[in-house]
């Protein structure tokens, strides 16, 4: 017996784990490379900034779909280095990432030691998966 449609509309949505790229991605990706190399071309000190967060972003919520409460800390934390960054004057890419990539390490590590991981390799590295899963059917 086939379900209804008002049973599939309400039924709850299976959680999706693994890596995930869709044609939106494909063309915020595409725009923001496009918007960072216009904004180096016209000579803007910060076009970086567009490619730094794109990626970050992709990483995040693609790859290891993390928590929106890391993912803003995250922000918060970038927001705060640039910031300092452009204080002092010195505010190239490179400075920044210095200082910018043990915070997404820590992020993304904290993460897939969680135990509702459903992110990249998540079949292997979170054996409560295919419990929940189960669980939810």
């Amino acid at each position: 017996m086939q379900p209804s449609q008002a049973d599939v509309l309400l039924a709850p949505a299976q959680r999706r784990h693994g890596f995930r790229f869709s044609v939106w991605d494909g063309l915020i990706i595409g725009g923001g490379g496009a918007l960072a190399f216009w904004l180096r071309s016209i000579g803007f000190g910060l076009w970086w900034l567009v490619p730094v967060v794109l990626a970050h972003f992709f990483v995040f919520c693609n790859i290891f779909l993390v928590w929106r409460r890391w993912e803003l800390l995250w922000a918060v934390l970038f927001i705060f280095n640039v910031a300092a960054h452009v204080a002092s004057g010195s505010a190239s890419g490179l400075s920044v990432l210095v200082w910018q990539t043990p915070v997404t390490i820590a992020i993304i590590a904290l993460q897939m030691r969680s135990p509702w991981y459903h992110g990249i390799f998540a079949r292997r590295l979170n054996p409560q998966l295919s419990a929940c899963v189960k669980a939810k059917r």
